[in-house]
């Protein structure tokens, strides 16, 4: 196991600013992930590196030393990083945001060429998302759920609409008519008989909606488990088979015929979309690009 350069910076700032929030803020991350990086050096090292009080953290003698020890190669680091960016194409930002694959695939896919900075897109469950984002991994999260870390901001900027979808071979004739005379029980039974698309990694549109439109845990388990809503839209274009799946991702299809929009419910069950960011950023006006573009592409 070797130690971490960016252990190595945090420290440094921590010791020089003297509290864990000031080197969070001349870092850019999170206080959280200060304190994740001292601890990762202090168990590395085997050595307590500062005597926390309430108002300062105070260096021990094996903090000293190692200050002593750092300060000058970092110093070099930084100035040949300095050197050669210099030397380079003019410094582009990297941002990083989280967001499901559909939603990138969706809104952001076809404009990356056309971005002035560098990207990188990570996917993954929403918690550890907001986990990245608060320890500065990540820069800009798209979120249906609000975490409770106290560095984060949450803002809402759209909503998604979870409906009932079928393949466009799908004889839904039966079906429409149960629910029309409101026959809600009857159309659950026979939604129960049909096919059904769902993915391994989100259950939960269907359980959601079927809990607040049949008053019920679905019984019943998906015929066909496939990777992601891109692939269920794509399996059920022009065949036959249903799926529960958000409204924004399977518009085209369902403008194009090639699915068709079975039932929203009585009272749709809506999601608030929310860009999710940290406090403090030093990408402001990347991020304010992203969220301008992302906005637009939603409500096209």
């Amino acid at each position: 196991m070797r130690w971490n350069l960016e252990w190595l910076r945090t420290f440094k700032a921590i010791y020089e600013t003297g509290t864990l929030s000031a080197a969070a803020q001349e870092l850019f991350i999170s206080q959280p992930g200060v304190s994740l990086h001292l601890n990762s050096l202090e168990a590395f090292t085997g050595y307590k590196l500062f005597d926390r009080s309430a108002r300062k953290m105070v260096p021990t003698e094996k903090g000293k030393i190692l200050y002593n020890y750092i300060l000058d190669p970092l110093k070099k680091l930084e100035t040949g990083e300095e050197h050669f960016h210099k030397r380079s194409q003019d410094e582009r930002a990297t941002i990083s945001v989280g967001m499901c694959f559909e939603t990138f695939q969706y809104t952001l896919e076809e404009h990356i060429s056309g971005l002035p900075f560098n990207l990188i897109i990570k996917f993954g469950e929403y918690p550890q998302m907001q986990h990245d984002l608060d320890s500065g991994l990540l820069d800009l999260i798209i979120t249906p759920q609000k975490g409770d870390q106290q560095n984060l901001v949450y803002r809402p900027f759209s909503k998604e609409r979870i409906v009932l979808i079928a393949g466009s071979e799908t004889d839904t004739a039966a079906l429409e008519n149960l629910l029309q005379e409101n026959k809600i029980k009857a159309a659950a039974d026979l939604l129960k008989q049909q096919l059904w698309y769902s993915t391994a990694a989100d259950m939960d549109h269907l359980k959601n909606f079927w809990l607040k439109h049949f008053g019920e845990h679905p019984d019943f388990s998906p015929n066909y488990i496939v990777p992601n809503i891109s692939s269920i839209i794509r399996c059920l274009s022009d065949g036959t088979g249903f799926s529960i799946v958000p409204d924004f991702l399977c518009r085209e299809a369902i403008a194009s015929g090639k699915i068709k929009l079975v039932w929203e419910g009585n009272h749709p069950l809506e999601n608030t979309l929310y860009f999710g960011t940290r406090k403090k950023t030093m990408y402001c006006n990347e991020i304010d690009r992203l969220e301008s573009l992302l906005e637009k592409r939603w409500v096209r």
